[in-house]
């Protein structure tokens, strides 16, 4: 039995199909998400095709924008469904993490990818008083 979660990156745009392809690319590992942009979408149309990607348990939405039309969409299929998560902010890092370590519970393995999408956030000259 396959007890690896789903990926579905949703975002605005082509940006979902590129964080999917440079994942691919960077990793040699294939299928383990699922591209989903909000283009010429309504927002029902929207829900209906990220259900369909996450599947009915076991994925986590990792969406660009938490207040836009992806955030909000991704936020109701993971409230109307079990064994779902919810990540704002995604960045390749944590995407690259989540393919490494997809078998994880999701209640562990969400709060590791939100730590390595920290983790990947640099700024020279660092600003004042630190990167927090």
């Amino acid at each position: 039995m396959n007890n690896r979660l789903r990926g579905v990156v949703v975002a605005h745009a082509e940006l979902a199909h590129a964080l999917v392809s440079a994942v691919e690319t960077i990793s040699g590992v294939r299928g383990a998400l699922r591209a989903v942009s909000n283009e010429g979408l309504g927002p029902d149309e929207l829900a209906e095709i990220i259900g369909e990607a996450a599947g009915g348990t076991g994925a986590i939405l990792f969406v660009d924008l938490a207040g836009g039309s992806c955030g909000l969409a991704g936020l109701q299929h993971v409230r109307e469904s079990r064994g779902c998560a919810w990540v704002t902010g995604v960045n390749l890092p944590m995407l690259l993490d989540f393919v490494f370590h997809r078998e994880m519970p999701v209640e562990q393995l969400v709060p590791r990818l939100l730590r390595q999408g920290r983790a990947g956030q640099r700024a020279h000259p660092p600003p004042p008083g630190g990167t927090d």
